[in-house]
Parts: structure tokens; sequence; C-alpha cells
């Protein structure tokens, strides 16, 4: 039933997004797998499940207002989504996650994937910063035998209207989705300006289990330098009319929750 329905999806998706997928021989192992993703914008969990059905299953954690989305919820429960709180509101939140892991872990044992954003909120520019968030640090440094960590990256979403850099702050998930819904329908199905955006896998279990091993830092650092490998994404801001000029929009002055230090080329 999941996979009729993400396939149906996909195509769906495919109206506005492009998707070019790299390092599928990691999802069809027998292996557990803990999937570890950037989080560019609120549409980038939407294009990886849509795309990562047609290989495996796992099921995400979901921050807590996006399980109350009534059009979600029925799909949610397919997939097995653990809710969590949403850490940018809520400091008891960051305690609430910090503990999850303990589920996550038993989740794995049991041979079920689960999938983690470790930053735990939209990144703020374009590219990843995790800081001192420990959910995906606190798996990594216990995983299961057994278990493979699969690191995903997903570069083109920065500038989307999913992404902070459409209005400095995280949009609103339904506004965005009917709004979604109507260029669709403006632009005749067919003809919506179409985004180009990259999904890579990539098996990361020796460094990733190595790195946790020393410290939390040296993880999220490490993990910091995988997923801006390509250095930071330029913001696109594509049209949503095929017959409409090129969108002449800048970023926002103050973005809620960006990264405060310089670009520093982060490096392992």
């Amino acid at each position: 039933m999941v996979r009729v329905f993400a396939a149906i999806y996909r195509y769906l998706l495919a109206l506005r997004y492009r998707v070019k997928l790299e390092g599928t021989e990691h999802l069809t192992s027998s292996s557990t797998k803990l999937f570890l993703p950037n989080h560019q914008a609120t549409v980038d969990p939407q294009l990886i499940f849509a795309h990562l059905y047609k290989y495996t299953k796992a099921s995400p954690l979901v921050t807590e207002a996006y399980c109350k989305v009534w059009i979600l919820k029925p799909i949610f429960r397919l997939m097995g989504v653990v809710s969590v709180p949403d850490l940018e509101k809520s400091r008891k939140g960051i305690e609430v996650v910090a503990n999850l892991y303990k589920n996550v872990l038993e989740a794995l044992a049991h041979g079920h994937s689960m999938l983690i954003y470790p930053a735990g909120q939209l990144a703020g520019q374009g590219y990843e910063r995790i800081y001192n968030k420990q959910s995906a640090w606190q798996v990594c440094r216990q995983l299961p035998e057994n278990t493979r960590i699969i690191g995903v990256r997903i570069r083109g979403l920065w500038g989307s209207m999913w992404s902070k850099a459409w209005n400095g702050e995280s949009p609103n998930f339904l506004w965005t989705y009917l709004k979604g819904i109507f260029y669709v329908l403006a632009n005749g199905l067919f003809f919506l300006p179409r985004r180009d955006v990259t999904i890579s896998f990539y098996d990361i279990t020796d460094a990733g289990c190595g790195r946790a091993a020393v410290s939390r830092q040296e993880f999220n650092r490490y993990l910091e330098s995988f997923y801006n490998a390509e250095g930071p994404e330029p913001v696109l801001f594509l049209k949503h009319f095929f017959y409409s000029p090129a969108l002449k929009r800048k970023l926002p002055e103050h973005i809620k929750g960006a990264d405060p230090q310089k670009y520093d080329g982060i490096s392992e």
C-alpha cells in the first residue's frame, strides 16, 4: 500500500522537481539502515521518501506539528512515523529528542530501518550546520549489529518556497502545500517550471561510527563535512508560472536560525 502511494506521489512531485538519484546501490542490501539526511526544505522529506520507497522502507522522526496536519495523519500512520517536539520552539523538546535514541536503537535492533535529521531543523543558509545536536550521535555510538549508516545529501532546494530562503522562517506546511497545488493547476499540470534536485546516498558506516566513538563534536563535524562537501549552495528562486519572467528576489535580511558565523569551508 505504501509503495503504491509513493509511486503516485513520486509522479506528482515530478511535475515540479526533476530528481536525480545517486548511490542507489546502497539501498538494496538486506542490512537494516539508519538514514541521516541534511534538511534544506520541508519538501525534502517528501522527495526522499517518495523515491526511497522504490528500494526500501524506513520510518522517520517527524516534528509533531506536521503530525497534526489532517491530510498527513493517514500517510504517517502507514509509514510508522515517530513524532518528536519542534526543536526550534521548545528547549524541553531537545531533552525529549535526546532520549528518543533508545526507541530508535530498539527499532534498528529489530531490523526496522529509521531516518533521523541530525540537524533537527531546516537549514538557515545554503549549507548544513548541526551544532551540538545529539540524537544522531547517540544512535551511531551504539549502533546495533548489521545496521548500516546511509548518509543522504540533498541539493537543489535552497531558494524553494519550502525553505527558509523564501521569507526567513520555516514555511507553514499546509499553506505552502495548497499553493503548490494551485501552481500545478495554474500551469496546466505539465508546464510548471521544474527544479533540479539531486539526492545522493552514501554508506558512511565506518567513518560515522569511528567519529561517534571519539566525541559528539567530532561526529557532528564529520556530518557537516559530508553534507557540505560541494560547498555552499547558491540560492535559486525558481519562477512558479511558465509564462512569467524570472523571479527577481533576494534573500531576507534576517533568516531565523541562520548560522551567525561566516562559512569556513568545513572540512574533516
